[in-house]
């Protein structure tokens, strides 16, 4: 690879980065459906047409931050798990992890607000890179049951998300009492 093509290419993770940074700070501040790429654009400092050219559509940007934020969450529930080998229990500590960091940032959290969670919900259930996240998680990606499980995941976590338990104690209590014995019993 030259030097050029790879400068090229470490400027343009820079300025995806700083528009995804700039999309998600719009989003905390006015809600996900609220912001359009104009917006971006000037918050990201760059043109429209320097926008459009990484991302071609206001639900390709948004796709791309969620799987960017999913994969760093991703990262942080793997990081949990570690030790833990008892299935219902990873399972758990997924679950619970993931709704804790998730409610915890702002730029994430504001997905799930009544506005926008049926955004959240349609791109979480289309998005092969949370669907892979917790297929890894339950097991063998090639068996339609693990899929089909996962997609189940998948939809009690928006739920939850999009309206809370009391706390974390009943949630964790819930995901054991309903999710656990049907999707790790399951092995």
């Amino acid at each position: 690879m030259t030097n050029a093509r790879w400068l090229s290419a470490e400027r343009a993770t820079l300025a995806t980065e700083q528009i995804l940074d700039a999309a998600g700070a719009l989003f905390a501040e006015r809600g996900v459906a609220a912001v359009g790429m104009a917006e971006v654009a000037a918050a990201a400092g760059c043109s429209r047409a320097t926008l459009y050219r990484y991302f071609e559509s206001r639900d390709a940007l948004r796709t791309a931050f969620v799987h960017r934020e999913t994969r760093r969450v991703g990262a942080a529930v793997a990081d949990t798990l570690a030790g833990i080998t008892d299935p219902g229990e990873r399972l758990v500590q997924a679950m619970v992890t993931s709704l804790r960091l998730v409610r915890g940032d702002a730029t994430l959290a504001a997905w799930f607000t009544q506005g926008d969670a049926g955004l959240a919900a349609q791109l979480a259930q289309s998005s092969d890179v949370i669907h892979g996240l917790v297929v890894a998680l339950l097991g063998d990606g090639l068996d339609p049951d693990v899929r089909r499980r996962a997609r189940w995941v998948v939809r009690v976590l928006v739920s939850l998300l999009a309206d809370p338990g009391d706390d974390e104690d009943e949630e964790r209590t819930l995901i054991e009492e309903f999710v656990v014995p049907v999707v790790a019993g399951a092995r």
